[in-house]
């Protein structure tokens, strides 16, 4: 078999890169002299990923401001598929999430003659279910992270394969609280509170100083709570900031990065809806889920919503097993009143603990070889 193949790939924010980042490792085992390049971060950089643009060029949420960026954005798609219709031409090109980017850049290739994939399926269940169509044209092959996923493709006449979420084997099943907190400087008789306002400059726009409010609401009643606050290096100064004007001082520690570390050590999450939802339900801590963005990025949205829930963990489960609290009602006191009601109540954090338990089992499966058998299949069909 011949181990040196040409991979394309583009993820397009945190999340992404981390999957990417996975799926590379497991890439590289079957083919050894891989070449990959395209839009990626530090995770595949790791992997020896040749980001010809970073991930967070791509890291824009909501519709309004997707058009902000919108020239940019499509500048760097249109440079990116001449460049691989060119001299770069991969045997398959991979794109990781961002749909809104990948789908078109997917269609263009792949009426090229070019192998396209596309790694984790757009959410046509729960936003978009007009992308059907989008998806069919684009992607020779979907592989799907949650498993009801290739059943609904497949009514659709589109290819796909279950996977797992690689996050189900790289978070341990029964995380080392006491650890983590050692790492952190943390005591287990601490009560810690780890707050992930998002990996998005918008989402800390929106979203951090509702956070630190509500923070500053729960450290009145009971004063020995800790914060803990993982940040990207490139929004750490912009977080330390609003830290500050919320007057948490020494109750609150601002983390580089290392986000599993403060979900492994915390009590309850305040978290801001997507991915780390989900990592936060794999390490089985009770989560307020919040979410608030442009006001008209908002209309949009709502009226495009197919299911009752927005957060990964109750989309999953099925109902609302932890609460959210969207736009309007995230406001700094309901977060606090719904962070306390967790803290009351520990009986009901151990049946979550049990449910986020079966959910993790379900998710977890030998993610790098499904994706690289199904990568193969598509190069040679």
């Amino acid at each position: 078999m011949n181990s040196s193949k040409r991979f394309a790939l583009v993820a397009g924010e945190t999340s992404g890169d981390l999957l990417a980042g996975l799926l590379l490792g497991g890439v590289k085992q079957r083919w050894p002299d891989l070449q990959s390049f395209g839009i990626g971060g530090p995770q595949m950089a790791a992997q020896g990923f040749e980001a010809w643009w970073p991930s967070e060029k791509l890291a824009v949420r909501g519709y309004v401001e997707v058009l902000r960026h919108y020239r940019e954005i499509v500048g760097i798609r249109e440079q990116l598929r001449r460049r691989l219709l060119a001299a770069e031409r991969p045997d398959v090109f991979v794109g990781v999430d961002a749909p809104d980017f990948n789908l078109d850049l997917e269609a263009s290739l792949k009426g090229a003659g070019v192998r396209t994939v596309h790694f984790v399926c757009p959410s046509v269940w729960a936003w978009r279910a007009d992308r059907v169509e989008k998806i069919r044209r684009s992607a020779d092959h979907v592989l799907c992270i949650f498993p009801f996923e290739p059943d609904l493709l497949a009514r659709h006449d589109i290819a796909a394969t279950y996977v797992g979420h690689p996050l189900a084997n790289v978070i341990p099943l029964a995380p080392d609280r006491t650890a983590a907190r050692a790492t952190l400087g943390l005591r287990d008789e601490n009560t810690v509170v780890a707050i992930l306002p998002g990996s998005r400059a918008s989402e800390v726009q929106y979203l951090a100083q509702r956070f630190f409010r509500a923070a500053t609401l729960l450290l009145r009643e009971r004063p020995h709570l800790r914060f803990v606050v993982p940040a990207l290096p490139s929004l750490r100064a912009r977080i330390e900031a609003e830290a500050r004007m919320a007057g948490l001082g020494e109750a609150l520690q601002v983390l580089d990065g290392q986000s599993h570390t403060a979900l492994t050590a915390c009590d309850v999450t305040l978290i801001a809806s997507g991915t780390a939802t989900l990592e936060a339900a794999l390490f089985k801590r009770p989560m307020v889920v919040a979410y608030n963005m442009n006001w008209l990025s908002w209309q949009i949205m709502r009226r495009k919503q197919l299911q009752p829930w927005v957060g990964l963990p109750n989309i999953l489960c099925g109902e609302f097993v932890v609460p959210e609290l969207l736009q309007d009602q995230a406001t700094p006191e309901a977060l606090a009143r719904a962070v306390t009601e967790w803290l009351d109540a520990p009986a009901k954090i151990h049946t979550l603990q049990q449910r986020f338990t079966s959910l993790h089992h379900a998710l977890r499966r030998d993610t790098a070889q499904l994706a690289t058998d199904a990568i193969e299949q598509v190069l040679e069909s």
